[in-house]
C-alpha cells in the first residue's frame, strides 16, 4: 500500500511512447495512399470513397487475420521487417480469391511493453504489405498490456475490406471436369504451420542463425521469417478480365484441404505433387519432424501459394499473363468428375480429402 499518486506509466503503460509511435508510423501510412482514401493518421476513424475507388455496383469482402506463431520466431531473431507484410498478405490473398480488390486495411498490435522503434518497423511493414497489395492503410490500434504478453512479445491482428462489381464475384460456379489447376509458386512456409515448425526446430535442436547449405548460405531463420507472397497484382486484372473460374489460397489446411473450397459439388481435383521442385524448406521439415506426405500437404503449402483454376482453352494464356507479371507458375493438376474433393499423388505421395 502507498500514498504516491499513481499514474497510467506506474501501471506500465506510455502514453508518451503510443504518441511518439504515431508520429513514427504517419509517414509509412501516408506512403499507402490510393483513390478512394487519402489516409490521414488521428481520428476515430477511416474513411473511404467507393465512388472514387471506380465502382459502380460494388459488393464488399472482408477478412480478418494474424500472422500466428511466426511472430515467436520473428520476436527470437529480432526481425519484424516482415511479418507485416505476412499480416497483408493472409487478409488480401483472401480477398482476391473471391474477385475483390482489397481496398483499404486496419491493424491491431498489442504488446505488455511498447517499444517505438519495434512497432515502427512492423507497422512499416505492414504498410509495405499494402503497398504491394495495393490497399490504404487507413487506421489501427496500439494497445500497450503489461500483464498480458510477457516480455518483448507482441501480436498481430489485422483486417482487410475489399470490393467487387457485382458481376465479377468469383464464386468458382463454372468450374467443371477438364479444368486445369495452375499453381502459383510461394515464397517458402508463408505463415501457415509454424507451431510444427517450431515443434521441429524444438527437438532438433535447430540454430535460427546458422547458414544452411541447401539454402545458399542462407540461415534457417532468414528462410522461414521470408514474407508471405502478395498474389493481388498479377491476378487482378484476369479476374477482371473473366479468364479465371476460382482461386484458392493455400494456407491452414494446405493443398489438400483449400482447393475444394472453391469447387462444385461434382468436382473433384487431382494434384500432382511431382509437378514443381518444393523448396528445400520443406524436405528439411519433413525428414527432421519425419512429418507422413498427407500431413505435410494438409499443413503445408508445399511450395504452392495459390491455385488458379481455368478452362483448358485459357490455360496458356493464362500461364504466360501472370508469368508476364514476375510470378512463377505450374501447371499442376486438373478438375475431374467425382465427389467435391481433392486428392494428391506422386512419388510417396497418396492423400484423398473430401469436402
Amino acid at each position: 500500500m502507498t500514498d504516491k499518486s499513481l499514474t497510467y506509466a506506474d501501471a506500465g503503460v506510455s502514453i508518451d511512447a503510443g504518441n511518439a509511435l504515431v508520429k513514427l508510423i504517419g509517414p509509412a501510412a501516408k506512403s499507402t495512399a490510393r483513390p478512394g482514401a487519402d489516409v490521414a493518421l488521428g481520428g476515430f476513424g477511416g474513411l473511404f470513397d467507393l465512388r472514387a475507388a471506380g465502382y459502380s455496383d460494388p459488393l464488399l469482402v472482408a477478412a480478418n487475420d494474424g500472422v500466428g506463431t511466426k511472430l515467436k520466431l520473428a520476436i527470437e531473431c529480432g526481425r519484424h521487417d516482415g511479418v507485416g507484410i505476412d499480416l497483408v498478405a493472409m487478409c488480401a490473398n483472401d480477398l482476391i480469391v473471391q474477385g475483390a480488390e482489397p481496398l483499404f486495411f486496419l491493424d491491431y498490435y498489442a504488446t505488455g511493453r511498447l517499444d517505438p522503434a519495434v512497432a515502427a518497423a512492423v507497422v512499416g511493414s505492414i504498410a509495405e504489405g499494402c503497398r504491394q497489395a495495393g490497399c490504404a492503410l487507413i487506421g489501427g490500434e496500439t494497445a500497450e498490456m503489461p500483464g498480458m504478453y510477457a516480455g518483448d512479445d507482441y501480436d498481430l491482428a489485422g483486417f482487410c475490406v475489399g470490393a467487387v462489381d457485382r458481376d465479377k464475384l468469383l464464386t468458382g460456379a463454372t468450374i467443371a471436369p477438364g479444368d486445369v489447376i495452375l499453381g502459383l509458386a510461394s515464397s517458402g512456409v508463408h505463415s501457415n504451420g509454424f507451431s510444427l515448425v517450431r515443434r521441429i526446430i524444438a527437438e532438433r535442436g535447430w540454430a535460427l542463425d546458422e547458414a544452411v547449405p541447401a539454402f545458399g548460405g542462407a540461415s534457417l531463420g532468414d528462410v522461414l521469417l521470408t514474407p508471405t507472397r502478395i498474389y493481388v497484382r498479377p491476378l487482378l486484372p484476369l479476374v477482371q478480365e473473366g479468364r479465371i473460374k476460382g482461386l484458392a489460397h493455400i494456407t491452414g489446411g494446405g493443398i489438400i484441404e483449400n482447393i475444394p473450397r472453391v469447387l462444385p459439388d461434382n468436382c473433384h481435383a487431382v494434384v500432382n505433387m511431382g509437378a514443381w521442385d518444393q523448396p528445400p524448406i520443406f524436405a528439411m521439415l519433413q525428414a527432421g519432424g519425419r512429418v507422413a506426405p498427407g500431413e505435410m500437404a494438409r499443413t503445408f503449402n508445399c511450395g504452392i501459394g495459390m491455385a488458379v483454376i481455368v478452362a483448358e482453352d485459357e490455360a496458356q494464356g493464362v500461364i504466360r499473363a501472370l508469368e508476364g507479371a514476375g510470378e512463377t507458375v505450374f501447371r499442376i493438376g486438373a478438375v475431374e468428375a467425382g465427389e467435391r474433393g481433392c486428392t494428391v499423388k506422386g512419388e510417396d505421395w497418396s492423400q484423398t480429402h473430401h469436402g
